[in-house]
């Protein structure tokens, strides 16, 4: 079980969330080729190691959180509001954030 520690609603369970993609990553439809747009839309990078995710809190307060969560082990360094500022720690040299 993946638990999510939402800072609205405190821990819960990864089934209450909804994953929204790496976070950051976002492209204008308005001004994207149908290519670029379906590329951005299903090409992933899907790295090994820490990544930032988007997660849409859909059983609970319904807000979307950021969160840094390693795609080994499914560990969760941070979650943050959606549009806070991430965490500054000695982690971010690790992952070259």
């Amino acid at each position: 079980m993946l638990l999510i520690d939402c800072p609205h609603c405190g821990p819960r369970n990864s089934t209450e969330f909804r994953h929204a993609g790496e976070s950051g990553k976002s492209r204008d439809a308005a001004s994207s080729t149908p290519a670029q747009w379906r590329r951005y839309l299903y090409e992933h990078d899907n790295p090994l190691g820490w990544v930032r995710e988007s997660w849409f809190h859909a059983s609970g307060c319904r807000r979307y959180v950021s969160a840094e969560r390693n795609t080994e082990t499914n560990e969760i360094r941070w979650v943050v509001p959606f549009g806070s500022a991430a965490p500054s720690s000695d982690a971010d040299k690790e992952t070259g954030a």
